[in-house]
Parts: C-alpha cells; sequence; structure tokens
C-alpha cells in the first residue's frame, strides 16, 4: 500500500492530539502504516520528527503540571509527600526522609598507630 507522507504526517499529529500520546512509538499504533514507514517518512533529526516530538513533550508536560496541581489540592498524604520531594531542596529531603545517617569519624588511627597501642597495653599487662 502506498502511503503519503503528508497524510502519514497529518494522522500523527492528529492522533496525538485526540489520543494525549506522549512517546513516538504510541503514535504508530495509531497509523494506518508499519513502524519501517514512519521512520523512513520521518527521519529522526527531520524537522517533521522534531514537531511530533515537541507535540509530545506539550502533552507530556501538561499531564505533569496537572498532577502537581491536583497532588497539592489533595488531602492525601501520600500525594503530599510525593509532591513535596518533588520541590524540596537538598536539605529538606534530608529532613524528610526516613533514614538519614550521618557519619561522624573521631580519633581515626593508622594500622601503624593502633600497633603501637596494642604492644603498649600488652607491656602493661606484662604479656
Amino acid at each position: 500500500m502506498a502511503y503519503k507522507k503528508k497524510e502519514i504526517f497529518d494522522k500523527a499529529k492528529e492522533a496525538i492530539k485526540k489520543h494525549k500520546l506522549f512517546f513516538i512509538e504510541d503514535i504508530v499504533s495509531f497509523l494506518p502504516c508499519d513502524k519501517t514507514t514512519f521512520y523512513r517518512f520521518f527521519k529522526v533529526e527531520s524537522n517533521e520528527y522534531n514537531e511530533l516530538k515537541e507535540m509530545l513533550e506539550t502533552n507530556r508536560v501538561s499531564l505533569k503540571v496537572s498532577m502537581r496541581s491536583k497532588w497539592y489540592k489533595s488531602n492525601s498524604p501520600a500525594l503530599q509527600m510525593a509532591l513535596m520531594k518533588l520541590i524540596a531542596t537538598p536539605e529538606e529531603l534530608k529532613i524528610l526522609a526516613i533514614q538519614y545517617q550521618e557519619q561522624k569519624i573521631e580519633n581515626v588511627m593508622s594500622a601503624e598507630e593502633r600497633e603501637h597501642k596494642i604492644q603498649e597495653l600488652l607491656k602493661k599487662l606484662g604479656k
């Protein structure tokens, strides 16, 4: 079957809008051509391919903003915590972390110093 590039491109844009698609692979599912034909028509760095990618990115950003807005308005602690983790500073994340361990190393001795201390203790014990 002979496909016309313009028709496929228009159908791809229509599918993105109608079905709120997020990924290039999803577009092909809604087209009357196979993946090989799609990529033959729309090379990865072509203007058409980039236009389709921009439309997909717009859908992703819209969904993210919508979800974060719902999380903000929600009374669900889990959703509010998820939002806080997305927007928190590194210091705030440390405070929120269930487990935060800070290691302090004091009186670190070299192996030679440790051996010397052991020898001194043994002398004191008379061994």
